[in-house]
């Protein structure tokens, strides 16, 4: 969860006069969360950020459903959060984006490069989850042509468990990472310039293009806890015990309605009969995704990277055939995994269709 932070140059005392060296006023804006009631940050620009010079004409957006069982582009989606994958070449480089309706978690599979935002640069590569609470313009800058992103949007904040911060929200001992893991943003560059800048605004599921009559990225400092922010799934640090225990130890995000866990390298539990594949289980009430990022998963065949998989709720899965004798006496597994858990039902789009498995069930036969 993040939390205080400063960049940059900013006043002594908030809302009093900042000036330019030619004694002009910065322009100093509020971004918050809940109204006035939850977190938030102050920016100080050189320029309003009200300067829109042209606004394009808007295109649809929303993910395309059709039947849930037969059933940067969205593969799972409800209310709560969509789901995409994407595997971009070019890095977006004339032009910004705007997500005003959900945070945003980006998981880094592969691919190196640049996160920039108003508040900074955040360097990134292979394992980072990349944090952007909504409404923060942003662009990313890739080094290579070859990557890879597991997407999450959430119409909700993405948030620390709260079981794991006290009430001062620091995160406690038990938590499997605290704030030495996290990434702020640094570099802060001040973009001083006028001129026509493309921001492309998403807004229920629509787009809009909007040309701005200054840089996006003309701050000069800020100050308070709204901002991006970055943690690596490698410095998750696994909980274990005696016997297998439940995926809530993985877990690593939460909002309304889904969690976002980490499965990670670690020992295998260490009772003399303990069973380290999970057992079958039937999670009424939520709907599993599984994004499969390396390693040989322990309760899976013919697993693949940059394999995922639903398991709507209600319906029993478990370890594939020959898996749990398989990991009888094993010390460890090297498994690298991303699950979203959500509890309301997700529907497929037309794009996760396309890249369906029709007979992902029949694979507990053999």
């Amino acid at each position: 969860m993040p939390h205080y932070y400063s960049l940059g140059n900013i006043p002594h005392k908030r809302h009093t006069q900042h000036r330019k060296p030619n004694g002009e006023l910065y322009a100093e804006e509020l971004v918050s969360t809940h109204g006035f009631s939850n977190v938030y940050s102050l920016i100080y620009h050189c320029h309003p950020p009200t300067l829109i010079k042209e606004v394009g004409e808007a295109y649809n957006v929303s993910p395309e459903i059709i039947d849930y069982l037969k059933s940067r582009k969205p593969v799972l989606v409800n209310n709560d959060v969509h789901i995409s994958l994407a595997a971009p070449t070019k890095s977006m480089e004339d032009y910004f984006y705007k997500n005003a309706d959900a945070d945003e978690v980006i998981f880094v599979h592969e691919g190196t490069g640049k996160l920039k935002t108003l508040y900074g640069e955040l360097g990134f590569s292979y394992g980072d989850y990349l944090v952007i609470p909504r409404g923060i313009i942003y662009q990313i800058t890739f080094d290579t042509d070859k990557n890879r992103l597991l997407i999450i949007e959430s119409f909700s904040a993405i948030e620390t468990p709260k079981r794991y911060r006290n009430p001062y929200g620091q995160h406690e001992e038990h938590s499997p990472f605290c704030e030495r893991d996290f990434r702020k943003p640094s570099n802060l560059v001040t973009h001083d310039v006028k001129g026509d800048f493309k921001i492309m605004i998403k807004k229920q599921g629509m787009m809009y293009p909007y040309i701005y009559g200054s840089h996006p990225f003309d701050a000069i400092g800020w100050d308070g806890f709204f901002y991006p922010w970055a943690l690596s799934i490698h410095d998750f640090e696994p909980i274990t015990g005696r016997v297998h225990m439940p995926p809530p130890i993985h877990q690593t995000f939460e909002a309304n309605n889904f969690v976002i866990c980490s499965f990670v390298p670690r020992l295998y539990d260490y009772h003399p009969l303990s069973i380290p594949v999970p057992y079958n289980h039937s999670n009424i009430d939520s709907d599993e995704v599984l994004y499969y990022v390396d390693g040989d998963f322990m309760s899976r065949k013919s697993v693949t990277r940059g394999m995922i998989t639903l398991h709507p709720g209600g319906i029993p899965h478990g370890p594939h055939p020959g898996t749990v004798e398989k990991s009888l006496g094993q010390k460890e597994t090297k498994e690298l995994a991303v699950m979203i858990d959500t509890f309301k039902p997700l529907s497929i789009t037309r794009d996760g269709v396309n890249i369906m498995s029709a007979d992902y069930y029949k694979s507990w036969l053999s």
